[in-house]
């Protein structure tokens, strides 16, 4: 696929809930793809096919149905390996989502090589699942949690960055592309001035996978945490990369079936990568759903992706740039190009709560709340935000409507109040 401008119309046909039917039916508007993306329908039959003719368990049968799981589940590690270009898939380890990922690192690597007044570095734009398990790691390791401040235009702010990080920082983990201000963060440098210092560097790509060609070489990330129903695939599935080596120090981070080598009385010894970090069974399959997923974004062409979003997001931020009262959280499309496709807002005097009920009743699926980063609206002086994010399915007659709607909830909500 290669016509940009089509995306929309060449891929909600794989998607039950944008079909013409359905649609004639609700006029649903769905602008909340950074919470979760809709499936289309070649991974839910590639689920539902495991489940109808492939089902058993991996890696433990001699029997062919055992081989068939097997075969499907190692060949959806081997297609995230390749969406990411990793050098192995030893190094890439599935896991019930992107916060079990990161979870996963802070109670294996960080448990094992931490040590007393060592430090973290994250960011102030960061969401819960990167902030919470560094916290419980420090207070247990009692190192110190510090934070990155934002620019102005809700960019990360590179000279704090500078100027905090030290000889005693082991790890600078952020996310790639902002759930809220929509910023995308410029890892190149971030892991140049983290690896001068010694530092580590992980990497949330939850809201950057399924939008941007991802290059873990050319990052030279150290971890990257990803979740499979941000990419059009099923929930309860996710994956962490890491580099071998990093990989091949860490302990295991649960016990059980499957993650071990040998088992006697009072000791085990470890399987070997990946499957030491791959307690009991797994999702098995979502992550074969997983892949399909990934080998759907593939066939449409993450460059394609990432370009229609562009535009959408363009035609977006000019649509509501114009409506009066309204604050737009993070960098707009002119102060930074390359941003995510979504647009976080308040409107002065309104709950986003209020405004996103009366946009459902017009049938428009927006966020809102503190979309786990209350940090980051407690810096802004927020309670909650609204936020519409955008995907391939997107149309322009979508964000026209939701304009429209936007501004006859807020007209409504300012008279009855």
């Amino acid at each position: 696929m290669n016509q940009k401008n089509n995306l929309a119309e060449i891929t909600r046909k794989d998607f039950a809930l944008f079909s013409d039917i359905n649609n004639l039916q609700t006029n649903l508007i769905y602008l909340d793809h950074a919470a979760t993306s809709q499936k289309p329908k070649q991974v839910i039959d590639k689920l539902i096919h495991y489940y109808q003719y492939e089902n058993a368990n991996v890696h433990r049968g001699a029997h062919q149905l055992s081989a068939k799981a097997t075969e499907a589940f190692e060949e959806a590690r081997q297609i995230t390996s390749d969406f990411i270009q990793a050098k192995s898939n030893r190094e890439i380890i599935f896991t019930r989502n992107a916060t079990e990922a990161i979870n996963l690192v802070a109670n294996s690597w960080g448990s094992s090589q931490l040590k007393e007044g060592d430090e973290i570095l994250i960011t102030l734009m960061e969401h819960h699942s990167n902030i919470v398990p560094w916290q419980i790691l420090a207070e247990k390791k009692k190192c110190k949690l510090s934070y990155i401040g934002l620019t102005d235009t809700g960019e990360l702010d590179i000279n704090d960055l500078r100027l905090k990080i030290n000889e005693k920082t082991r790890l600078v983990s952020l996310l790639h592309i902002s759930n809220t201000l929509g910023t995308c963060n410029p890892i190149q440098t971030i892991t140049e001035i983290a690896h001068s210092a010694g530092a580590l560097v992980l990497l949330d790509a939850c809201q950057s996978l399924a939008h941007k060609e991802i290059n873990i070489n050319e990052l030279n990330i150290d971890f990257l945490a990803g979740s499979s129903h941000k990419i059009c695939g099923p929930t309860g599935c996710g994956f962490l990369w890491a580099r071998e080596e990093i990989l091949e120090i860490m302990p295991p981070f649960l016990g059980g079936g499957e993650m071990i080598q040998d088992v006697s009385l009072y000791k085990s010894n470890w399987a070997d990568l990946p499957f030491k970090f791959e307690a009991g069974t797994p999702a098995i399959g979502e992550a074969i759903a997983m892949g399909e997923a990934i080998k759907y974004l593939q066939n449409i062409g993450l460059k394609n992706i990432s370009a229609y979003e562009k535009e959408l997001t363009e035609y977006l931020f000019n649509k509501l740039e114009k409506i009066e009262g309204i604050k737009i959280l993070g960098p707009s499309p002119i102060q930074q190009e390359n941003r995510g496709s979504l647009v976080t807002f308040s409107i002065d005097g309104i709950h986003s709560n209020d405004l996103s009920e009366l946009l459902d009743l017009n049938n428009i699926c927006i966020r809102s709340g503190h979309h786990c980063c209350q940090p980051l609206h407690k810096y802004y002086g927020l309670n909650s935000s609204a936020r519409a994010s955008l995907s391939f399915t997107t149309t322009k007659k979508e964000i026209d409507l939701f304009s429209k709607e936007l501004v006859n909830s807020i007209s409504l909500l300012r008279k009855h109040s």
